[in-house]
Parts: structure tokens; sequence; C-alpha cells
């Protein structure tokens, strides 16, 4: 039979290997959440930045688009006279 200052000294040690773990889990929780609280910060920044470069892309090919738009319907009237030119002189020269 174990006396009683073995049980006290056993409750003891269990009592300070609780407290132990107690504290590293509470240090490793505060690492952990500081650690996920610095990627998210760095992520949305990263993500600010690529929406921005997005933003600008997106303004430019739509001017592009819209400057493509413009040439191909003036080439299109450009044609459109030079087929009613090659019409009257087809029609002359047949005539």
């Amino acid at each position: 039979m174990k006396n009683k200052t073995q049980i006290k000294d056993a409750k003891g040690m269990v009592s300070k290997a609780m407290a132990t773990t107690k504290t590293m889990t509470t240090k490793a929780n505060d690492i952990a959440l500081n650690t996920t609280e610095t990627v998210v910060t760095e992520v949305i920044d990263m993500i600010a930045q690529w929406q921005t470069v997005a933003q600008k892309a997106i303004k430019g090919g739509l001017k592009l688009a819209a400057n493509q738009q413009d040439l191909v319907f003036d080439a299109l009237t450009l044609v459109k006279g030079q087929m009613k030119n090659s019409k009257k002189r087809f029609k002359k020269l047949v005539a």
C-alpha cells in the first residue's frame, strides 16, 4: 500500500504536468492565431493588388475592343464605297 506522501507527490506531479500542458497549449494556440492572422492579412493585400491589376486590364481590353470595332466599321464603310464605285464603273464598261 502506498503511503500518503507518495500519493501527495503523485498528485503534485500530475498537477504540475497539467499546468505545463495548459501553458504549452496556450502558447501553441497563440502562435497559430498570430500566424493565421498574418497569412490572411497578406492574402487580402495580394488580392487587392491583383484586383487593381485586373481592373486596369479590363479597362484596357475594353478600350482595345472599342478601337478594333471602330476600325472594322471604318473598313466596312470604305469597302462599301469602293463597291459602289466599282459597280458604277462596271455598268459603264458593260453598257
